[in-house]
């Protein structure tokens, strides 16, 4: 029997390669959920009905999707205008938006008389300076085709920010940070005094760190070559970044970093290769957005990598000693944000477990003014 909530919201994230949905209570418990390592399709309707009826029937759906394009900048009940103005973003984010938009169609159609909300990663960057926003390209490309950059990762920093502050003892409005999100997409974001200033992921989720099979960026003359020396199309080239480089194709063998820490320790160059890739990309583009503070409060991990894998963490620190970083960190003792440098620490480097559904729940709650814990 599962705990009872007057207002329980279900949390629905359709990814590329995932399924996770989830039922909070006011409290921010869990009553219900669903976990599945395979992408939303003809079963999402199963897997909302299996979770449904673990729990409370909801009086909300809040789903996550990568991007609300140009024209969506804060999070937002779901209606038909709405839905038909999410099928024009699928071609900024096609390997994300669409199996969350399966979802959500599912839903809509099971949960047809509570609301549902659509919240966006991009909208804690849809206020970016104009000069971390802007690229350097002719004025049509970015008038008339919208050509910006919108970042990714929203979520998750906004969680990551409002939990580091608490466990400092400060306020969030206050704090200059940098946070690196590291999964199986990676990122980092400047976030001054509550906001996001600056962040690595552009246009779409392709640019910025190296990722697990996604190849970050990349000088775009190396593209346009591949297409008119080689004859790779479009599709081939979009193909390759997004599926086959990364990790998985400095090492030849896995895109996880479990994996490549311990072929590195049993003498594999290749996976020693792709982690000193990673590392080295991970610092570069925390000092770059630690540029865009006047100073670096904490430096702060969250994602898979960011809060499983020590090892990755303490090479990435070791070489920021520039920025008042130093090696020497804690491992996480328990699934909660932790400060692991060591006591005293010019920069503290803080560890928030992944809290996108969290969020997801707080910011339909605010929305729709239900309780919350």
């Amino acid at each position: 029997m599962c705990a009872q909530s007057d207002s329980p919201v279900l949390v629905a994230d359709g990814g590329s390669s995932s399924l996770r949905l989830t039922v909070f209570g006011d409290g921010g418990e869990v009553l219900a959920e669903h976990r599945s390592d395979s992408p939303p399709g003809e079963g999402a309707p199963g897997a909302l009905r299996q979770v449904l009826a673990e729990a409370p029937a909801p009086v909300a759906v809040g789903h996550r999707l990568v991007h609300g394009g140009p024209e969506l900048r804060s999070h937002t009940l779901v209606d038909d205008d709405v839905r038909a103005r999410l099928d024009q973003v699928v071609d900024l984010a096609p390997l994300h938006v669409p199996p969350a938009l399966t979802v959500l169609d599912a839903a809509r159609e099971l949960l047809p008389d509570v609301p549902h909300i659509a919240c966006f990663d991009t909208v804690f960057h849809a206020d970016l300076p104009a000069a971390a926003r802007e690229y350097a390209v002719p004025a049509a490309w970015r008038e008339e085709y919208g050509l910006r950059r919108y970042g990714f990762h929203g979520l998750s920093y906004a969680w990551a920010a409002k939990r580091a502050a608490e466990l400092l003892g400060r306020s969030f409005g206050q704090l200059h940070l940098v946070i690196a999100h590291l999964g199986g997409g990676c990122s980092a974001c400047a976030v001054r005094e509550g906001h996001s200033v600056d962040t690595t992921m552009g246009f779409t989720p392709l640019e910025g760190l190296v990722m697990a099979h996604r190849s970050g960026s990349i000088d775009p003359g190396a593209v346009t070559w591949l297409q008119t020396r080689h004859g790779l199309s479009a599709d081939d080239i979009e193909d390759a970044l997004n599926h086959e480089s990364g990790l998985l194709a400095l090492s030849g063998t896995s895109d996880d970093t479990r994996d490549l820490v311990r072929s590195r320790a049993a003498g594999d160059g290749r996976a020693a290769l792709a982690l000193d890739v990673f590392a080295h990309h991970c610092r570069r583009g925390i000092a770059g957005m630690a540029a865009s503070l006047d100073r670096l409060d904490a430096l702060v991990f969250t994602g898979e990598i960011g809060e499983d894998q020590p090892e990755v963490r303490e090479e990435v620190c070791a070489g920021l000693a520039t920025l008042g970083l130093t090696g020497g960190l804690r491992a996480l003792v328990a699934e909660r944000p932790e400060i692991v440098s060591e006591p005293g620490a010019l920069v503290p480097v803080i560890v928030v477990p992944t809290g996108e559904a969290q969020q997801v729940d707080r910011e339909c709650r605010a929305l729709l003014a239900l309780p919350a814990g």
